[in-house]
């Protein structure tokens, strides 16, 4: 375990060695008994009370205490060939408090009151993270590139800014989602290999601007589309085009359903490669971009589950049927990272 935590804070530096030493303490502790809180970790006061005494410094920031584990994973991606995939994803740590305010608000939900059962809008307290986990295209996990967290003070669906404003009017700077520009660019400087690069994501990362970032920073994206985009010469649609584009083949997936069962899918791919329009309150701020776009839909889906299909758009290169499947199966490799989630909340008990 010593020599694990080590490597991994090589590089943390706090200015005061005895913060060093106790970061290697509180690691050592919690290694050997993942899953337990401070007191039972240390299994005495003055090692406990010390943990939290370090926690509350000043001195002690996120991004120092990360630091060491960001120079260790970029070190390992060095030591790889090939192309490093870097995955992106956002999830909450919940918590129960009297006062939630001291923790920060999530969101709210729909609860039922135990007794006359009608819905009522409870608010959900904790953290957001959102971060990024390299791994190798066969799935090796290198460890994380970039992480923020943060909380909101107050939660504002979607709808009720629709409400006020046209959402794509609003700079992307000012929204939630900078997060996924802003781990791109640090995962990119952090790796120091543009090229080798592919960042991937959910539904919730297709944004123009990260398509722009991606190429001013010269790396790769593949992201599963949630919004069908003007295309070609503003007339037409990526989804209207796409319609018209002859199947390229099948494949066949292996993936687990919401049960935990594992499943085998079928497959339909398309592929293409078209001009992407940004949104018309940005067209003035951004350009087209030549991109490449992947359509995968089931063909036999089997009754009481939702058929698969997935749109994906990347500006990598997708030149035959065989390079669609590729980075499909670069695509699948996002369960990677709710493992890791799984890992934290189950295993390590943050919640």
């Amino acid at each position: 375990m010593g020599l694990w935590v080590d490597d991994e804070l090589a590089d943390c530096r706090f200015g005061d060695a005895r913060l060093n030493k106790r970061l290697r303490m509180i690691l050592t502790a919690l290694g050997e008994r993942a899953g337990r809180s401070l007191p039972t970790a240390f299994q005495d006061w003055a090692n406990t009370k010390a943990a939290y005494r370090f926690f509350a410094n000043e001195k002690v920031s996120e991004d120092q205490i990360m630091a060491g584990h960001f120079r260790a994973s970029a070190m390992r991606t060095q030591a790889m060939d090939g192309p490093i995939l870097v995955l992106q994803d956002t999830t909450e740590f919940s918590f129960k408090r009297a006062a939630p305010e001291k923790i920060g608000f999530t969101k709210d939900v729909v609860g039922r009151k135990p007794k006359d059962r009608r819905p009522s809008r409870v608010t959900l307290c904790g953290l957001l993270m959102h971060a990024s986990l390299a791994v190798t295209p066969d799935g090796l996990p290198l460890g994380l590139t970039a992480i923020k967290f943060w909380s909101r003070d107050k939660f504002k669906g979607t709808t009720a800014l629709k409400r006020k404003i046209n959402p794509t009017r609003v700079p992307i700077e000012k929204k939630e989602s900078v997060r996924w520009l802003d781990n791109l660019r640090q995962s990119t400087e952090l790796i120091a290999d543009p090229e080798r690069c592919v960042h991937i994501g959910d539904r919730e990362s297709d944004i123009y601007e990260l398509y722009c970032l991606a190429q001013e920073l010269g790396t790769n994206f593949l992201v599963r589309s949630c919004v069908d985009r003007l295309a070609e010469n503003r007339d037409t649609t990526i989804a209207q085009v796409m319609r018209e584009v002859p199947s390229s083949g099948a494949h066949d997936i292996q993936f687990r359903d919401s049960t935990g069962r594992e499943q085998t899918a079928q497959l339909s791919l398309k592929f293409a490669s078209m001009t992407v329009l940004p949104p018309i309150g940005k067209q003035k701020r951004y350009k087209h971009q030549r991109l490449q776009i992947i359509h995968a839909e089931e063909l036999q889906p089997p009754a009481g589950r939702e058929p698969i299909f997935w749109r994906l758009i990347t500006n990598l290169d997708v030149a035959c049927h065989e390079d669609a499947v590729n980075k499909l199966q670069w695509y699948a490799r996002c369960w990677s990272i709710e493992t890791y989630f799984k890992t934290l909340k189950s295993g390590c008990r943050i919640d």
